[in-house]
């Protein structure tokens, strides 16, 4: 219930982004509390949470999925690792750099003529 108004959530990604969400409404009614939601969900995703990670409104709004509610939390947390302005604390490990290798022809062949050890040889 602490979350379910959006404002807390508003503040969070305030912090991790400050000005991402300019107004957190704190009264007025349902429409203006799911407005927040809305508000932190396109926060969210500016500051890079993929779009299956973002939680729908209805899911924390009706409790209807609170395992997507921290899904997204958490994704908004390795999200923060990209953001070197973030010096913490971070939610979740940290997502792995790409670290791509390239090979010569030559080294190529010379694995090729190793014999595998996984092959029970």
């Amino acid at each position: 219930d602490v979350i379910r108004d959006g404002t807390v959530l508003c503040q969070l990604i305030n912090k991790l982004a400050p000005g991402s969400v300019p107004k957190i409404n704190t009264s007025g009614g349902q429409f203006k509390m799911m407005e927040n939601i809305n508000s932190f969900q396109a926060a969210a995703r500016a500051y890079g949470v993929p779009d299956v990670d973002v939680f729908q409104t209805v899911d924390l709004w009706e409790k209807k999925d609170i395992a997507q509610v921290t899904n997204t939390i958490f994704a908004l947390g390795r999200a923060s690792y990209k953001h070197p302005e973030w010096i913490g604390p971070w939610l979740g490990p940290k997502p792995a750099d790409e670290n791509k290798r390239e090979f010569t022809e030559e080294q190529l062949k010379a694995g090729q003529s190793i014999i595998g050890l996984q092959a029970g040889q």
